[in-house]
């Protein structure tokens, strides 16, 4: 039986690109495991295992996870059997350093980084898709007073509970997350321009024809289930 090379995917783009979504279908037709850092992180937390109360030391003192700590868990997380057949790796890496990290890390465990996806999206659309999101306050839901549309228009279809929009949606401070991004991934994205794995998608695009496009890429780059068996 000939081994499964696993797929390493990393997504980047500004707030409202659409990543969450593009991950989930992503995962879904090519079997691949979303990390979203964060929830990977209070996940060790909750587990309470080593790496877990090192990671609940920082956060009970406000600091940063270093990036060495981070980096290890997303690693660890990747090593685990629903991970075989690749992950993608969502809010991680931030910072040239993070990636400098990843790379190194990677390669102590002799896998590599197979595509990075930038999702260069402009923040007109950012706004509109951030502003116009609304959330059940009670099980997280997420609905669009344009295309995710509950039932009854502000009520929740799970929970009969009244939608709210997050602080973080309106647009002054979508803005102001956008610009945030924008200056702080530009190195970032220089590093993976230089190593020849950065990829750029339409962002703007609606979802389905984003994902499409996105599935012709992995077409084109041989990032398809054929191609990983060695």
């Amino acid at each position: 039986m000939m081994e499964q090379r696993q797929l390493i995917l990393v997504l980047l783009g500004p707030p409202g690109a659409g990543k969450g979504t593009q991950a989930a279908l992503l995962s879904k037709a090519y079997h691949l495991l979303h990390i979203s850092t964060g929830d990977m992180l209070r996940e060790r937390v909750k587990q309470n295992s080593g790496i877990g109360r090192d990671i609940q030391g920082y956060m009970a003192r406000g600091e940063l996870v270093p990036d060495g700590i981070v980096t290890q868990a997303v690693i660890d997380r990747m090593g685990e059997p629903d991970a075989a057949s690749g992950v993608i790796l969502d809010g991680y890496p931030r910072t040239r350093v993070q990636a400098g990290s990843l790379d190194d890390s990677l390669k102590k465990a002799n896998r590599f980084l197979d595509i990075v996806l930038y999702f260069r999206t402009s923040e007109d659309v950012a706004v509109q898709r951030l502003s116009g999101r609304r959330v059940c306050p009670k099980c997280g839901k997420n609905y669009h007073i344009v295309n995710i549309r509950p039932k009854k228009e502000g009520i929740c279809d799970t929970c009969g509970v009244e939608l709210i929009q997050r602080e973080d949606d309106r647009p002054e401070t979508v803005k102001k997350r956008f610009s945030v991004y924008e200056q702080r991934t530009e190195d970032l994205i220089m590093y993976y321009e230089g190593k020849g794995s950065l990829r750029e998608v339409d962002g703007n695009l609606p979802a389905g024809q984003l994902f499409d496009a996105i599935d012709v890429l992995f077409r084109r780059e041989g990032l398809t289930d054929d191609a990983f068996d060695k």
